[in-house]
């Protein structure tokens, strides 16, 4: 994570992490729950899906972007509890004009169950083969039929 905050900053990129989160004292549905900065989720709970700080300051990038890709729910949306940040996010996607590029069976299926997978540009259920083909990198299935 390091590595990567440092690249950004040398290319100038702006780097979104989270603010706050929706912390848990256990992966659960019926966990306790408290809305804390994500610098500050107490020993032995843990961060479930990010909070409103966070989804707002996300929200608004994506209103001007004019790509997106998007690999990995925001939280576990699974659990209502835990879907707000999900749900935000997939709907700030599906209003924007971007292309939206959603990749991974998670972020799939998150699109798909809220409604919103018409509204975007290409779905793929394979989240590290989309990042591997984004990076240039040398895909063993394609690779094969190539050599055909």
């Amino acid at each position: 994570a390091k590595e990567m905050i440092e690249k950004a900053k040398k290319n100038n990129v702006k780097l979104l992490l989270p603010i706050d989160t929706v912390a848990a004292d256990a992966f659960s549905a019926d966990a306790n729950t408290q809305i804390v900065k994500t610098s500050q989720i107490p020993d032995d709970w843990m961060g479930l899906d990010i909070a409103n700080e966070t989804i707002n300051e996300f929200a608004s990038e994506l209103k001007s972007a004019g790509t997106v890709v998007w690999n990995g729910p925001m939280g576990v949306f699974e659990m209502e509890k835990f879907a707000n940040g999900t749900r935000s996010i997939a709907k700030a996607i599906a209003e924007s004009d971007a292309i939206s590029i959603i990749g991974g069976g998670d972020s799939a299926a998150a699109v798909e169950q809220l409604g919103y997978a018409e509204k975007m540009t290409h779905i793929s259920t394979g989240g590290g083969a989309s990042l591997e083909f984004l990076e240039g990198l040398v895909l063993p299935g394609i690779d094969c039929l190539l050599d055909r």
